[in-house]
C-alpha cells in the first residue's frame, strides 16, 4: 500500500473526526535562485477533510523516511495507530 493510500485509509479529520480525507502532493518553489529560475523542490502531501475541508499538511521526506524516523512510527505517531 503506498504512503497516500496509507493515509486516506487512515485519515481522521483533526477538526469534525470524519474518516473522508483526499491526498494532494503539492510542489512549490524556494526563495532566492530556485524562485528565479522556478525549481520546484520543495514537496509536501495535502489531505483535505471531505465534509469540512480542514486541510492538513505533511512532509513525504518523513513519512517516506528519507531524512528521519521510519514510515510505520510515523503513521502510528501521526494517527494514532
Amino acid at each position: 500500500m503506498s504512503v497516500t493510500e496509507l493515509i486516506e485509509h487512515r485519515f481522521k479529520c483533526a477538526k469534525c473526526q470524519s474518516t473522508s480525507g483526499r491526498v494532494k502532493e503539492v510542489s512549490m518553489t524556494g526563495a532566492g535562485l530556485s524562485k528565479l529560475f522556478d525549481i520546484e523542490h520543495n514537496h509536501y502531501l495535502f489531505v483535505s477533510c471531505q465534509n469540512c475541508g480542514f486541510v492538513e499538511v505533511y512532509d513525504p521526506d518523513v513519512l517516506y523516511g528519507k531524512k528521519a524516523g521510519s514510515l510505520g512510527t510515523v503513521l502510528d505517531i501521526l494517527f494514532g495507530g
